[in-house]
Formats: C-alpha cells, sequence, structure tokens
C-alpha cells in the first residue's frame, strides 16, 4: 500500500480521490471542476465520497465515454488502493456468525460488515479504508488473522441492516421460546413431547423471520424455498436458475414456529404434522408484483419438511422466443397447436418448464372465440381468459372425471394436467376423437418414450397412430451472464462428445462462465429452454404399435427431422447463450443414431 496510507485513521476524503482519478487519466477537465464544486456543495451531507461522485454523472475518459457508476468506482479504488474486492453474496455468508461479532451501532459507526470468522482468519468488508481503529478492538477478541476487503458503501450499509434486523428477530423469538422445545413428529423425540410447547406462530418475531424469508427469496430469483428439518436444527435452502443453495440454518423450536406462521399464511391446518398438506398464499415483492407460491408438507424423520414454489406470472407467461423456441421448432410448434382436434404432449422432469410452456401456450390460444378448459393438479396460477378446475380426490375428482365433465362443458381445447393412468389417457383420447385439441404432460425422459409410455399404460396403438399430433420433450439449462461471460476456444473433442454422431460444424468461438456481482460469481443468470419435437406422420405411425422399441421409434424420428435436446442445446451453446458443460449436465443422455 502507499505510503500516504499509513497515517493515522482518516476517513476517506473526496478530494483525494478525484486526485488519483485524474492521475489515472479518468476525468476531463469539465468533470473534475464539477467534482469539486459538486463536494462543496455535498460536504456537510455525511455522504460516502463514492456516493457523492457517482451523483456527478462522471464519463470516463478511459473507457469510451461510459459513465462512472458507484460500483465501477468501488472496484477502481479497491483496485488502487491494492485492497482485495468483495460483492456481496449474502447467500455465501454466515448471518447469526457475523452479527455476534459486532454489535449493529459499532460495525455502522465504523463503516464494516464481517463476511467470514474462521478459527484462523476474520474477514471483515469496509468502505473506509483508512480507518482501522477497530481492528485494535478485534485483536483483542481473536487471535486470527485480520483480513480486510473493500466493498460499495452502499451494499455495506444495506446488508448490515438486512444481516442485523434477521439477527434481532432470530434472538428475539428464541429469548420468547425460552428455551423450550418445540412440539414436531420428531421420532428421535417423542418421548419428551408431554414436556414441550410451541413458539407461537404470530410472535412479531417470528413474522419478521417468515417476510424477510420470502422477501429475500424473491431478491435472489429463487424459484423454490425448502424448510428441512434436521436433527439439531433446521435448513433453509433456494434453488436458483435450477441449483439449489444453502441460506440459513435455524435453531429447532424457531423453524417449527416458522412452518407453523407459513402454513397459516397458506390456511393450512398447523395442529396436522402427521399427513401431508398443499397450501397458497398470494403475496407482493419489494416493487408490489403480485407473486403466488405453492406450499407442499411431508412429514419427515425429523419433523415436518416444507417447500414453497414461487410463482412469478411474468414468468410464466412468456414469449416463445424468451422460452428459447428457435424458428424451425416454433413453426413445428405452431403448427401442432393450431390444429382442432388431436392430443399434443410436453414431457421433462420436474422442474424443465412445462408449466410455463403450457400456460404461455394456452394464453395464446385463449381467444373469445374459444372455450378453453383445463383440469390441473393443482392450479398453478389462475388465469381468467381460461376455466379452471382443480381435482379433488377426497371426493372422487380425478383427472378422468375432470375429462368426463369438461366434455360435457362444450370446449374448444382441454388442458390435461398430467396422464398418470390409463383412465386419464383413455378419456384424452376420447376427447380428441370427438373434435377437441387435448394439451396434457408426462414424464418421460424424451419425446418418442412418450409413445411407448401411452402403449405401457395400456392405450392400443391404432389409438394413438390416430390421435397423438406431436411430442415435445424439454429442458431447461443456465444462461450465461451477459456481463462477465468470456469468449474462448472451442475444445474439439468436447464439442464432439455433445453432437455426436451428427455432423456439426464446430463454432469458431463459444463463451465460457466467469462470475461478476450481477450473476452472484455464479457465471450464470437466468434459465432458457432446449426442445426436442417428435411430430407424427405416416412413417411414425407405423412403428406405434405394440411393444414397438423407443430407440427403433427415436431414429425414424430424427430421419424424419426431429432434432434431439442435445443438439438444441448445441446451437445455444455456438450462439453463446450456454456451456457445452451446461447442456451435458442437463440433458446426458447420448444420442444413438
Amino acid at each position: 500500500m502507499r505510503e500516504e496510507h499509513k497515517s493515522e485513521d482518516r476517513k476517506l476524503d473526496i478530494n483525494q480521490v478525484v486526485k488519483w482519478l485524474q492521475e489515472d487519466g479518468m476525468l476531463s477537465a469539465k468533470d473534475i471542476e464539477k467534482c469539486r464544486q459538486y463536494a462543496v456543495a455535498k460536504i456537510n451531507l455525511n455522504k460516502h465520497p463514492l456516493k457523492v461522485l457517482a451523483e456527478c454523472e462522471l464519463t470516463n475518459q478511459s473507457q469510451l465515454g461510459n459513465l462512472l457508476t458507484q460500483e465501477d468506482l468501488t472496484q477502481w479504488l479497491a483496485k488502487k488502493l491494492a485492497m482485495p474486492y468483495y460483492y456481496f453474496d449474502p447467500l455465501k455468508i454466515d448471518v447469526p456468525t457475523v452479527t455476534a461479532l459486532f454489535s449493529k451501532a459499532y460495525a455502522g459507526n465504523y463503516n464494516i460488515l464481517p463476511i467470514k470468522i474462521d478459527a484462523d482468519e476474520i474477514v471483515v468488508a469496509t468502505a473506509e479504508p483508512f480507518i482501522r481503529a477497530w481492528q485494535l478492538d478485534l485483536a483483542k477478541m481473536h487471535q486470527g488473522k485480520i483480513r480486510c476487503v473493500f466493498s460499495n458503501p452502499d451494499e455495506i450499509k444495506r446488508y448490515l441492516d438486512e444481516f442485523y434486523n434477521f439477527s434481532k428477530s432470530l434472538k428475539g423469538a428464541q429469548t420468547h421460546n425460552d428455551g423450550r422445545a418445540a412440539e414436531g413428529q420428531n421420532f428421535e423425540q417423542l418421548v419428551e413431547l408431554s414436556k414441550s410447547a410451541d413458539l407461537d406462530a404470530n410472535n412479531q418475531h417470528v413474522v419478521n423471520l417468515v417476510n424477510w424469508l420470502l422477501q429475500y427469496a424473491f431478491d435472489q430469483r429463487a424459484s423454490d424455498i425448502h424448510i428441512e428439518p434436521r436433527r439439531q436444527q433446521g435448513n433453509v435452502r433456494f434453488r436458483i436458475d435450477g441449483i439449489l443453495h444453502n441460506v440459513y440454518q435455524l435453531p429447532m423450536p424457531i423453524m417449527n414456529a416458522v412452518l407453523s406462521r407459513l402454513k397459516i399464511l397458506g390456511r393450512m391446518n398447523i395442529a396436522e404434522k402427521r399427513l401431508p398438506q398443499d397450501g397458497r398464499i398470494k403475496t407482493q415483492n419489494s416493487n408490489g408484483k403480485e407473486i403466488e407460491l405453492r406450499l407442499s408438507t411431508m412429514p419427515t424423520a425429523f419433523g415436518e419438511k416444507l417447500v414453497m414454489r414461487i410463482f412469478d406470472p411474468e414468468v410464466l407467461l412468456r414469449d416463445y422466443e424468451q422460452l428459447g423456441f428457435n424458428k424451425q421448432e416454433l413453426a413445428i410448434w405452431n403448427r401442432m397447436t393450431n390444429q382442432t382436434h388431436g392430443i399434443i404432449l410436453v414431457t421433462g422432469p420436474t422442474g424443465s418448464g412445462k408449466t410455463t410452456t403450457l400456460y404461455s401456450t394456452l394464453k395464446r390460444l385463449a381467444t373469445s372465440e374459444i372455450n378453453l378448459c383445463t383440469v390441473e393438479d393443482p392450479i398453478e396460477q389462475i388465469e381468467p381468459a381460461f376455466n379452471q378446475m382443480q381435482t379433488q380426490a377426497n371426493i372422487g375428482l380425478d383427472f378422468a372425471s375432470g375429462i368426463r365433465t369438461l366434455l360435457r362443458q362444450d370446449p374448444d381445447i382441454i388442458m390435461v394436467g398430467e396422464i398418470r393412468d390409463l383412465e386419464t389417457a383413455e378419456m384424452a383420447v376420447q376427447a380428441s376423437l370427438t373434435g377437441h385439441l387435448v394439451i396434457s404432460t408426462l414424464h418421460t425422459n424424451s419425446a418418442p418414450a412418450a409413445v411407448t409410455r401411452l402403449l405401457n399404460l395400456g392405450v392400443p396403438g391404432y389409438l394413438i397412430q390416430q390421435t397423438i399430433l406431436g411430442v415435445m420433450a424439454q429442458r431447461l439449462i443456465r444462461v450465461l451472464c451477459r456481463q462477465c461471460k468470456t469468449a474462448t476456444a472451442v475444445d474439439e473433442a468436447q464439442w464432439q462428445a455433445l453432437v455426436a454422431p451428427f455432423k456439426v460444424a464446430t463454432p469458431k468461438q463459444i463463451y465460457k462462465a466467469v462470475g461478476c456481482k450481477t450473476c452472484r460469481n455464479t457465471g450464470f443468470a437466468g434459465r432458457i429452454g432446449i426442445y426436442e419435437i417428435f411430430e407424427n406422420n405416416p412413417a411414425l405411425q407405423k412403428l406405434i404399435v405394440e411393444g414397438c422399441d423407443t430407440l427403433l421409434l427415436q431414429r425414424q424420428a430424427i430421419r424424419e427431422g426431429m432434432r434431439p435436446l442435445r443438439l438444441s442445446g448445441a446451437e445455444k451453446v455456438a450462439a453463446g447463450i450456454t456451456t457445452i458443460e451446461e447442456v451435458l449436465r442437463v440433458a446426458p443422455e447420448r444420442i444413438d443414431f
């Protein structure tokens, strides 16, 4: 570090920062004068120098005139001071541990925030690199090495408030519980149930924890929230872009109180902990946008587990281009969905985007001239343009009886949530034969496998030949972050492993994941679909017979123009949308042709 940095503790000086910017040739003479005038005007507002400079809207002379944001200035200054730059990824911070090191008032006074505590090292983020008094205090409490990293002052303030408020609610809930074990069906603690008592789910601290948890999930773009009981504690995990991330660990009494609070919000029976339950919550994110959550509980060895699936209306209703269709796939899909009768199936594992594809398609088909009816388990999203029915097994309303009812409702298009058994399959076939378009889902690994699944259920081959218009298999792959993806040379062997046995030209370059603040250092931000569309035709119909081989059906479909999932993925690799590794992770089945 520079000699002048070794003087006594002092706050970062705006004039010094402007001088360094001038030394590095980043500011014009006009901007330098603007900074000085702005600094004088804001001198008594106690704002951080980087925040003041960002408000000046300075033009970076060294980067083709781009405006210098506060984040740009933070990264530049960290490099100037030879300090590691740190961007906050809250999922990687143990909040209860780091907030126990300092009080909120102490951390706020020095503009610092601990981010990692190990036996031999403590890492602290600071926005005031020349104030070190707190290090002397910390050295008296901890024998390990103290390492400073430089961070955006706004980020420090934001997470200082969030982390300490969370910890305050957590401690408040623990204090209120007074050390009592919470009731639950933990098989290893049944002997203690008579001595236990629940923490009140409506306790304000518990309410704050739940509100914070939901808002945090929305901010992190989570698609699912998992709350899982373990022997000593409860785990909270978020699924983001298809990958589960550990978020927090909660004491069991507090976790059970959080579960009870969520069950109350979802209109579920909080006293019933032995049977699975389903519920719904409708709420809003910080921007006021309506978001719906679907809740599902199940009993486990250590208590009740809860999974919340987050449904964002803007995600469920998207353009075909946003979903990932290329022109050829879109043309085939439109051709099938514009038919007046027949069956269209969408296949793929749970979480592969089938619901989004179906709702986006149905939204476009549901015009004022069309009667579109659905039977679902459960209804994923309330859509005014549809007539939606939810199955209720407890009163005998299943998919098959639902279709039977819909056939008497003068429908044009019927959407069946899933074909699970022969009776549902037979009713879907009957509906298509009587002049209705039926759209449904199946859980199979490939599009041709859906045909053999129907045969295995017991649907006669001749009926499948007549009614199936086509099958689309899909997966979701992570999209490279636009801010940090970097071009790289193509590994020829890896590319051939992806596209084999097809002869596909190797692209001149592809992109790799790097990681930045925008994508939380994962290299990816968001997901997009890859598709495999099996369109029925006379050549394929000859193979759809009892005991037909899926592999033969797949090979013939490829000869007829079907592009397997891997080829759809390879196209997106060549377009710089994703990586080879990501496609191989999501579509591991090698094409045998």
